[in-house]
């Protein structure tokens, strides 16, 4: 599986990257939401892992720009669960919503997995 990983912080980007990387899968990085977009319109990813709230463009408004030209599955972050739940999630164009930060990031890869394998 090819996988974008879009997030201002470094720590997360590099877990999730690590993670996914353990398992074979091949993994992409964008630090703010611009290189993200370019990232994303570049490789056609699989899977986005998209945090919602970035400087520059935000997770929403990426979301927003990509529009109906994606097959990707994305999974939006935060950690500000009051705002983005699984509802917003949806309403934006994304399969999934987690919060962060994550209690076991294998399960995160895990779901992330499952998600791309059974399409939803």
């Amino acid at each position: 599986m090819r996988a974008l990983i879009v997030d201002d912080e470094d720590l997360i980007r590099t877990s999730l990257k690590r993670v996914f990387e353990m398992r074979h899968h091949e993994v992409f990085v964008a630090e703010n939401g611009q290189q993200g977009l370019e990232m994303w319109q570049a490789h056609d990813p699989e899977l986005v892992i998209l945090d919602m709230l970035m400087p520059g463009l935000t997770g929403a408004q990426v979301l927003k720009k990509i529009g109906a030209q994606t097959r990707s599955k994305v999974i939006l972050i935060s950690a500000y669960t009051g705002e983005y739940d699984v509802k917003k999630a949806s309403e934006l164009g994304a399969t999934l919503f987690i919060a962060k930060p994550f209690q076991n990031i294998f399960d995160v890869v895990d779901r992330a997995e499952k998600l791309v394998e059974n399409g939803k």
